[in-house]
């Protein structure tokens, strides 16, 4: 389990094996770290998924701009694509950001309004220089813990994996584009 007591940026990304399920995606994208991390943290502009910066209510803040301690609604599509909602509907996710380091590009958030033992979730999303072609690689991971996790893992723990790949290539579409 993570403890954000620590120092955040000093913590690593946490390790899949060490969690209930997991689900991770990556891109290598032509374009600067700015540029991939100003889209990916527009949460306004961003039309290929829907995320909104709200209370802890789940109310709307005026202000949309992501930092520590704010939370997001998340909308879901399932099977999770991109655009409108899937056979089965659409569903959400409610989180905490817990760590938004623009100088070092990487933001974690944690599933909020849940018991630890119930549901848990930490999603980190990463972004850093490829050494050998100097392109951006964005990499992202959930993990995920309680009794919830292993319904998550049986019911949608595959359509979690597409949804993570469509948004990785989404990413990398909208950051090379002109």
């Amino acid at each position: 389990m993570c403890d954000f007591g620590v120092v955040m940026s000093s913590r690593l990304p946490p390790l899949a094996a060490e969690h209930i399920f997991s689900v991770s995606s990556s891109s290598l994208i032509d374009a600067s770290r700015e540029r991939v991390w100003s889209i990916m943290v527009d949460f306004e502009s961003y039309k290929e998924r829907s995320m909104t910066l709200v209370t802890p209510s789940n109310q709307p803040l005026e202000d949309q701009t992501p930092s520590v301690g704010k939370h997001i609604s998340i909308a879901v599509n399932i099977p999770p694509k991109l655009g409108e909602p899937g056979w089965f509907g659409s569903g959400s996710a409610f989180v905490r950001i817990e760590v938004f380091d623009s100088q070092n590009f990487r933001a974690v958030w944690t599933t909020a309004g849940f018991p630890h033992w119930l549901l848990h979730s930490e999603r980190w999303q990463t972004l850093t220089v490829d050494e050998t072609n100097g392109k951006t690689r964005y990499e992202t991971i959930e993990v995920f813990d309680g009794v919830v996790a292993y319904a998550i893992k049986f019911f949608v723990g595959g359509m979690l994996r597409l949804g993570f790949k469509a948004a990785a290539e989404s990413l990398k579409a909208r950051a090379e584009q002109d």
